[in-house]
This record gives structure tokens, C-alpha cells and sequence, in this order.
């Protein structure tokens, strides 16, 4: 028998089983995984109206577009998406513009109008694109669930994105930054330089991640889904040590009693003071991992660290330069040089053949 979250496969069948109101709710049986997911997401809202003293809906039915937003989110997203979060902040933006609108009143020509507005509000491309694609996802599943004939999502185009460059910082202005940087920032960046961890999982750190003893730091959610062992070298050990703890997670906002969320604005102005231009936060992780990389250390070593769902994502990192492809060959010639003297000893590794890799926090 095999089990996902609420659904059981049983007999060739999907099962729903889910608990609601202390009340246990059991239905089936479909023939894929996703017809009984749909069907368990419909059911929860069917069952969430009616508790509310909501009409059950039905065909015909108009629907304003905020309440439906509303219900998708608690429903569907927040049940099935790691990256609810994000999708609960573009709900935010969209309401802003449809509240007010009937789902079923909502044509192609109101969502261009949406995609202008945001723009002409300084809004990214990318930014854009992601709402959109939130839109879209809303209107399907209002198709699912019987609410909606079509998507006029659809056939609506996403902005074109211009891919940013990776910004790899040069010793010289990492230093200059960390100069930069006001006493809250600076331990965030220094492990953010000496780790390749992403800002959020940084921001997300509890004292219960960081073990001393083994030198080591345990990142429980990650971005990939799956959790991961990161190694601390000297300088995060050291900045680590010397933080005062106030509560569970590690950069802790003692007006909100929470974990601080985000270090946009005193990131930005530390770029300002240091004189970088064009240095956004996860240009950190890309320049821990092309030092790395530049420091002799594998592709699968750093694979491991940055947390990359495969090896494909690390070998951008890989940009083998002239000198590198001579040392290359050059490790060739001592295999094959007939003139080389041979020693009837055992050969001893040589451990201190990896360079080192810097460290950035003094």
C-alpha cells in the first residue's frame, strides 16, 4: 500500500482519507494521482464553505475573484506548495487590481491591463511573470473545480526577462563589503561568502542547526526539498561563537519576536558605501562557488555543499582557464615521461596538494 499526504493507493486505486472537523472523510476510488488530489482539494473546499454557512457552489454561481483568490490559497496552495509563501504575496498584488471583479467577468484584455499596471509601477519583468504565472495557476484550477469554463489566462504572454549576469565578487571587494557592512549584516555575510548558502536558509537558521562540536550546520528546509550538512570553516565558527542568543533562530528581530525576514535595504546600503554596483545577495552563493571551484576543490564536493538537485547546476561554475588545461596535460606527461626516475617505494598522498580555500571575515 502506498501513501502520499491524504491519499492512499490501494487495489490499483487511489484513495482519499483525511480528517475534518474530527471527522474522518474516506472516498475513492481514481484511477490517477492526480484526479484523487484534485478531487481531495475540491472536497476540503466544498466541506470548508459549508462550516462557514456558505451556499455549496454550483454552476452558474458568481464568484467574486478575492474570494476565490482567498480559498485557492488556503486550499491548494498552502496544502500542496513548498513556495506558498510566494504565491500568498502575488495574491496580495492581484486582488489589489481584481478585487471587485467576478471571476467569470475577467477576459484576456483586463489581465494585459493587470501586466501594464504593475509595470508602469517599477515592477520587474520577472516579478511580473511570476504573478502572472500565479494567475494562471488560479483559473485552472477554477476549471478543475467546476467554477469556470476557460482560462482567459491562457493565451496570455509572460513579459520577456533579461537574464542577469552572475556577479562574482573579486577578493578585493568582498573585503570592501564586509567593511561596509553594519554589525547586524556583516555575520550574515560572512557566512553567506563562506558557505554558498542561499539568504533565506541563512535567515532561517536556528541555534538547534549549528553543531560546535562537529563543525557543522544543518540545513533542514531547503530550496531542492531535500536537507543537507554544511561545513563551517574557521571564520563562520568564529562569527557564529560570538552572537548573543535572544530566541531560537539565530538573527532574531527582538520588535517582532520572529526571525528576520530580510536584509534587502541595509544589503543594498552596504553595496552603496563599499562603491559595488550590480552585486545582488545571491551573488554571494555564486561567488563562494567559483572560489571553490578556483581553489581546486570537485565539482561533486561543491555539488554537496550548495545543496544542487544535480551536478549540471554546479558546472556552470566550471570555467577552465589556460593555465588550468596546461597543469592538466602537464599531469599527463608525469604518467607517461620515460626519463623520470623510478622510486620501489610506497608513494605517499600528498595532502597538502589542494590549495586552500579563502576565507572571508577578517
Amino acid at each position: 500500500m502506498k501513501k502520499d499526504k491524504n491519499l492512499v493507493f490501494k487495489n490499483g486505486k487511489w484513495y482519499i482519507d483525511f480528517t475534518f472537523r474530527y471527522r474522518r472523510i474516506r472516498k475513492g476510488g481514481f484511477f490517477t494521482k492526480e484526479q484523487a488530489r484534485n478531487a481531495l482539494a475540491k472536497l476540503r473546499l466544498e466541506l470548508l464553505n459549508e462550516s462557514l454557512g456558505f451556499k455549496r457552489p454550483g454552476n452558474g454561481e458568481r464568484i467574486p475573484f478575492e474570494k476565490f483568490a482567498n480559498e485557492w490559497l488556503e486550499i491548494y496552495s498552502k496544502q500542496n506548495k513548498r513556495s506558498w509563501a510566494r504565491d500568498e504575496l502575488s495574491v496580495r498584488h492581484l486582488k489589489r487590481f481584481f478585487g471587485g471583479k467576478i471571476l467569470q467577468d475577467i477576459g484576456p484584455e483586463d489581465i494585459e491591463r493587470f501586466k501594464a499596471a504593475r509595470k508602469a509601477e517599477g515592477v520587474t519583468p520577472a516579478t511580473v511573470n511570476r504573478e502572472l504565472a500565479c494567475l494562471k495557476t488560479i483559473f485552472n484550477k477554477a476549471i478543475e473545480w467546476g467554477r469556470v469554463e476557460s482560462s482567459p489566462a491562457a493565451k496570455v504572454k509572460k513579459f520577456r526577462e533579461q537574464n542577469q549576469k552572475e556577479r562574482i565578487l573579486t577578493e578585493n571587494e568582498a573585503r570592501r563589503l564586509l567593511e561596509a557592512c553594519g554589525p547586524g549584516l556583516r555575520p550574515i555575510i560572512i557566512i553567506g561568502l563562506n558557505t554558498g548558502m542561499r539568504k533565506d536558509e541563512i535567515l532561517a537558521l536556528k541555534w538547534a542547526n549549528i553543531d560546535f562540536a562537529k563543525a557543522h550546520i544543518f540545513i533542514e528546509d531547503s530550496k531542492s526539498g531535500r536537507s543537507r550538512y554544511v561545513p563551517m570553516n574557521l571564520q563562520v565558527y568564529k562569527v557564529l561563537k560570538s552572537l548573543p542568543r535572544k530566541g531560537d533562530y539565530i538573527f532574531f528581530n527582538p520588535e517582532t519576536k520572529d526571525r528576520i525576514k530580510d536584509v534587502k535595504t541595509a544589503f543594498r546600503a552596504a553595496c552603496r558605501r563599499a562603491g559595488i554596483k550590480g552585486l545582488r545577495f545571491h551573488d554571494l552563493r555564486h561567488s563562494a562557488a567559483s572560489w571553490m571551484v578556483e581553489a581546486g576543490v570537485d565539482l561533486v564536493t561543491i555539488s554537496k555543499i550548495l545543496g544542487h538537485a544535480s551536478i549540471q547546476m554546479t558546472m556552470r561554475y566550471a570555467h577552465p582557464t589556460p593555465e588550468n588545461m596546461r597543469r592538466a596535460v602537464e599531469k599527463l606527461a608525469e604518467k607517461t615521461d620515460l626519463s623520470r626516475q623510478k622510486v620501489d617505494t610506497v608513494e605517499i598522498p600528498d595532502l597538502l596538494s589542494y590549495s586552500k580555500i579563502k576565507s572571508y571575515g577578517h
